[in-house]
């Protein structure tokens, strides 16, 4: 039988962008299955209608542009980008805030910047930013309250209703603030074991939170088992999140400790697939050490010091300022230099 030789080099066909975006929402279903499991329908209902939602926007963008509708559509770009958005608003969110979020992040954030690969901020956390600071009792007050799905929490179609008529009345029976949000503005007059008696927290460091995270950081492990993403952003993010409240909030009776940093809000969401977004962030190994890392640090600057309990999305945004000057300053090696070419031009040329 005659085989077929070739010559080296043997290189694999680069993946395709939607082929990319295809696994990364693949990569979410753990994490948006614990949500549902501990958190109601909400959130799976929100990633539905922001995917939905974010196609449709794109292709009227994208019309408007006069620009090949079906070519861009197959990226899956703008379904990754509805599909974050659903994953980090509350379950209950009235469906008009996650419009204004969706409309913003599309027709802001990406085609008025030129669509894929132009835009240098988050489309995803432009929109989230956008209608936290909007709309902040929206955004606060309609988060689930922890029980298991066949539990307390309301069912499909009363959640439909709830988030259809953005009522605050409907929901008041099944909301609390978030784990983080609780321990940062109940600390300062109660010991650690007093704030943690509250039912958010149940018997662990956040109840149904702890199972989200882990559902994200399995997805991540996936995406990094794959080679979609570099371990650099993740574990740099990680790692200056856990720097910071090692050095800073040792003492649980001032500061949220280490555990609810990571379990008990959008850490590993953040970490694996909010972060490592390919256009707005850092491009060299150096340069996604320090974005990410600088992400961990504002992250925990933010939650102890700041307004904001969780904080992923304007940490995420502003190091997206510094992505130029970090690229600028942590070229990678080109193949004939000794060092990498950086700073001014005539210094360090190698």
């Amino acid at each position: 039988m005659a085989l077929a030789q070739q010559s080296s080099p043997h290189a694999r066909r680069a993946r395709s962008t939607s082929n990319v975006m295809l696994w990364v929402m693949l990569a979410s279903l753990p994490g948006l299955l614990a949500q549902v499991v501990f958190f109601g329908w909400g959130n799976l209902i929100n990633v539905i209608w922001c995917m939905a939602l974010a196609v449709g926007a794109e292709a009227a963008m994208l019309r408007l542009r006069k620009r090949p509708i079906k070519f861009f559509l197959r990226d899956n770009t703008a379904a990754v980008t509805g599909l974050l958005l659903g994953l980090s608003l509350p379950p209950l969110v009235p469906f008009w805030v996650s419009a204004i979020a969706v409309l913003a992040a599309i027709v802001l954030a990406k085609q008025l910047y030129g669509g894929l690969g132009s835009n240098p901020f988050n489309p995803a956390m432009v929109g989230y930013a956008l209608v936290l600071i909007s709309f902040p009792v929206a955004m606060t007050t309609n988060w689930a309250e922890p029980g298991l799905l066949w539990e307390n929490a309301p069912g499909l179609w009363d959640t439909l209703n709830i988030i259809a008529s953005g009522q605050q009345s409907a929901v008041d029976a099944f909301t609390m603030a978030t784990p983080l949000d609780h321990y940062k503005h109940n600390i300062s007059s109660r010991t650690a074991t007093e704030v943690l008696q509250h039912p958010t927290f149940g018997d662990g460091v956040a109840k149904g939170w702890e199972w989200v995270n882990a559902g994200f950081l399995a997805g991540g492990l996936l995406l990094l088992w794959m080679r979609l993403i570099t371990w650099h952003i993740p574990v740099s993010f990680l790692a200056g999140l856990a720097i910071m409240s090692l050095a800073f909030g040792s003492n649980a009776d001032l500061y949220a400790p280490l555990s609810m940093h990571l379990l008990a809000g959008g850490t590993m969401l953040g970490a694996f697939f909010i972060a490592t977004d390919p256009v707005s962030a850092a491009t060299s190994h150096q340069g996604k050490l320090i974005y990410g890392a600088g992400i961990g640090v504002l992250i925990y600057l933010i939650r102890t010091w700041g307004d904001y309990p969780d904080a992923v999305a304007f940490a995420v945004l502003l190091m997206n300022f510094a992505v130029p000057f970090i690229d600028y300053y942590t070229p990678p090696r080109t193949y004939g230099h000794h060092k990498p070419r950086r700073g001014l031009p005539g210094k360090n040329q190698g």
